[in-house]
């Protein structure tokens, strides 16, 4: 057992846990994540204490000490308190046993080796002692200092029992891979690990469809999403957890002529906004863009390969797979929006970019003009550096046109000059089709340039239509 610097337990909460131990007579580790993170030198938060005996006592004592609120899980034996910006957990150590049916444990009272042994993987299952005869030692025995440092995720066990007994192990296997990797450094599954994931991928179909979302919103949000995909699909996980973006993989040639694989573009995609925007649900959308395109190929000799109107059937699938997934309504509002819109920008590029076609691009889009955009620039991926180029400056006219068009029209956020209400008082009619009607004529008028954006304008425009609907004033 060696001895590690001071330097990653010098916060007050390490010695005041170190003062409880002593007092209650139990032993007390920082286990999991925070020791992992001390080694690679990134900043972390989140600090996971094991004990042998209750967590939840514990905890209590703890609470006492420093004054702060603990908050208790008794169906998980945990609990939780915040102190000087550190979120602190506390857990009596256990051992586990599995059901094959469930990923629901059985759970009993265990030693600090018994936890160790039932954690993913031996990167997350390192120990610093806060006993005070040897406050700070390494208790590490399954090698995680050693993978940590060769960059693998290896589980502690043999990992057909590890992933058997908790099949969400495999995808927070391929999560760490990703989040763990930099530019500089790939971290990998050992093949061994990457086997048993091939011969499991059937027990994911016990996981909760929330679990699955979970682990995959945290792996939308790593640093290398795109390899997380990848490393599902090289698992055969992929097929279990998103068949649509699986149906992209491949490329079919007739007559001598392929198309891009759409699998790869899309991951592209992907990095590349991952690259420039933080935001889940935009990158939900890059990933997503172009999952309709297997419905919507088709091949024209005189054309070659055709994907028509796979931005409208993908914007169909979109809340499938968000109800599949459990994942919120206004967010899937909001990628579904954006799949269905995402050739539009590239459209105004190849076409003459009219002033009425960005006010009715500004008015499908509303407040998503933007997120629109990023994801739209991240779609252009081509290999020929010199197309890239001019859409990239076409695709900056369009943007200036954007600006220019909303500061002159507001049509960002456009709410009908007319209402519905006002039509009734005008002409002293109850609710029917002919004001809806009317109303729509007005829009289109707005968006088209034919009048401006404002009360005055609609309704003279108003007046003057509505004879033809059959229409007088009162």
């Amino acid at each position: 057992m060696s001895t590690i610097t001071s330097e990653f337990l010098n916060r007050p909460i390490f010695r005041i846990v170190s003062e409880a131990a002593a007092e209650k007579g139990v032993r007390a580790f920082v286990i999991g994540g925070y020791v992992r993170d001390c080694f690679l030198g990134r900043p972390c938060t989140d600090i996971d204490i094991v004990v042998e005996g209750s967590g939840i006592d514990f905890a209590k004592a703890v609470g006492e000490r420093t004054r702060s609120h603990v908050s208790y899980f008794k169906n998980f034996g945990t609990a939780m308190l915040h102190y000087r910006g550190d979120e602190v957990e506390f857990v009596g150590a256990r051992r586990e046993s599995y059901r094959r049916e469930s990923r629901k444990p059985i759970v009993e009272n265990g030693t600090l080796e018994d936890d160790q042994k039932r954690r993913d993987f031996t990167i997350n299952a390192m120990a610093f002692s806060l006993q005070k005869e040897d406050f700070g030692a390494l208790v590490d025995p399954f090698g995680g200092i050693r993978d940590l440092d060769a960059g693998i995720i290896r589980t502690p066990l043999d990992p057909d029992t590890t992933y058997s007994d908790d099949p969400l192990r495999m995808l927070r296997a391929v999560r760490f891979a990703a989040k763990l990797s930099t530019p500089g450094r790939r971290f990998t599954i050992v093949p061994e690990s990457m086997d048993s994931m091939r011969r499991m991928a059937d027990r994911l179909k016990i996981l909760s469809c929330e679990r699955v979302a979970e682990e995959l919103g945290k792996m939308l949000q790593t640093a290398c999403p795109a390899m997380a995909f990848r490393l599902m699909d090289e698992a055969g996980l992929l097929k279990y957890i998103l068949p649509e973006l699986l149906a992209l993989k491949g490329v079919e040639t007739v007559d001598g002529r392929g198309h891009k694989d759409n699998f790869e573009h899309s991951l592209a995609v992907l990095t590349n906004v991952a690259g420039v925007s933080d935001s889940l649900w935009l990158r939900w959308a890059a990933l997503l863009h172009d999952i309709g395109k297997p419905a919507s190929k088709r091949y024209d000799p005189a054309l070659g390969w055709t994907f028509h109107g796979h931005e409208v059937v993908g914007a169909r699938m979109v809340p499938k797979i968000f109800d599949r997934l459990r994942l919120p309504l206004d967010e899937m509002k909001y990628v579904q929006k954006l799949v269905r819109l995402h050739l539009r920008p590239i459209a105004l590029v190849d076409d003459e970019v009219t002033d009425s076609a960005v006010r009715r691009l500004l008015f499908d889009a509303g407040d998503d003009i933007d997120d629109l955009m990023t994801l739209c620039n991240a779609d252009i991926t081509s290999k020929n550096e010199a197309k890239v180029a001019r859409i990239r400056a076409n695709f900056e006219l369009v943007r200036r046109k954007l600006v220019e068009v909303e500061e002159k029209d507001a049509i960002r956020n456009f709410k009908n000059p007319i209402d519905g209400e006002y039509v009734m008082r005008v002409y002293g009619i109850p609710p029917c089709r002919e004001i809806g009607v009317l109303k729509e004529m007005v829009k289109e008028a707005i968006l088209d340039g034919v009048i401006g954006n404002n009360f005055e304008e609609a309704d003279a425009f108003m007046r003057l239509h509505a004879p033809e609907l059959g229409l007088h004033e009162v």
